[in-house]
């Protein structure tokens, strides 16, 4: 897979790694559609590097199924969906103010691995309607991981669980699609 004819979706790619990955993709010649919920922020470096923008809560379903079909019309065609966003507030199983809210807990889960597993699913269906490369190739999907998916510090109870996850549906994910030409991987 060559980055200049990459399609990608880059999720979190208003700030922070995603938009460092979109302006590294888009610097080689990638087209790259940015996936986040900050509208203002996504717009301006869409508008900045040359990509395209859509408004996604990775969490819900319709906003990601519609904006992975935004992309898929917008680059015509997807190859690539590398999987950025995330949030990591700390919060220990017991702190000073009692038990880790369920609620926080559940929001980090959401976005950081059910969130993942949305877009890549819905990624995976788009690339998979594609042409292969000249080696075959359909597509690749790129998750964010963490050294503290295995090795979780204090306060990060939540955000190393979801990057567990991460890592725990990674093989799986990668043996469902072989059949598609699409790889999967992780880094951490």
């Amino acid at each position: 897979m060559q980055l200049t004819a990459t399609k990608a979706v880059i999720t979190g790619g208003a700030s922070g790694l995603g938009e460092a990955t979109a302006r590294h993709f888009r610097s080689l010649g990638a087209q790259v559609t940015l996936l986040d919920r900050d509208a203002t922020r996504g717009k301006a470096v869409a508008e900045e590097i040359g990509a395209y923008f859509a408004e996604t809560d990775v969490t819900d379903e319709a906003s990601t199924a519609a904006a992975i079909d935004t992309a898929v019309a917008a680059m015509g065609g997807l190859s690539a969906a590398i999987n950025c966003a995330g949030i990591a507030p700390p919060a220990k199983t017991l702190g000073r103010d009692g038990p880790h809210p369920l609620a926080l807990y559940q929001s980090v889960i959401d976005i950081n691995l059910v969130g993942s597993f949305n877009v890549a699913r819905l990624a995976a269906a788009a690339m998979a309607k594609g042409a292969p490369d000249a080696g075959g190739e359909r597509g690749v999907i790129i998750n964010t991981a963490s050294i503290a998916g295995f090795e979780g510090q204090k306060g990060q109870v939540a955000y190393a669980s979801s990057k567990g996850g991460i890592l725990g549906m990674v093989l799986p994910m990668a043996r469902d699609l072989a059949r598609d030409n699409i790889r999967v991987m992780a880094i951490a």
